[in-house]
């Protein structure tokens, strides 16, 4: 139990910082096409930007800040790219780009788009 209150109190005192450490405003997405997109997926829509670890058949392991908008803390993870993603430039990996995540019927989000920033 004593663990566990550490923890929380940990994360409370994290949460502020890492939400401080995330400025989308600065993020051009002007070259992302949303016009395609359902109403659902515009509403579950997340932008944030990355860095390309490596890239595979329908996946990418990127390494992010966090994302406050869907709870997400920094990490690296492997996240599918959506069959239809447009990924403009020569992406490769250790390439910083802007990713728009796309969260799906089954919650799971996944790369809408990929630019590098």
């Amino acid at each position: 139990m004593k663990q566990l209150s550490l923890a929380l109190a940990v994360l409370t005192l994290a949460a502020p910082m890492a939400l401080a450490q995330t400025d989308h405003s600065t993020m051009d997405h002007s070259g992302m096409d949303h016009s395609t997109m359902t109403d659902e997926q515009l509403a579950g829509m997340v932008h944030t930007s990355a860095v390309v670890n490596s890239l595979g058949d329908g996946t990418a392991n990127i390494t992010h800040g966090p994302i406050p908008e869907i709870g997400w803390p920094a990490m690296t993870m492997d996240l599918a790219v959506m069959p239809d993603a447009p990924m403009t430039g020569d992406i490769k990996p250790g390439d910083a780009v802007s990713l728009m995540l796309i969260k799906g019927d089954d919650g799971m989000f996944a790369i809408g788009a990929m630019m590098p920033e």
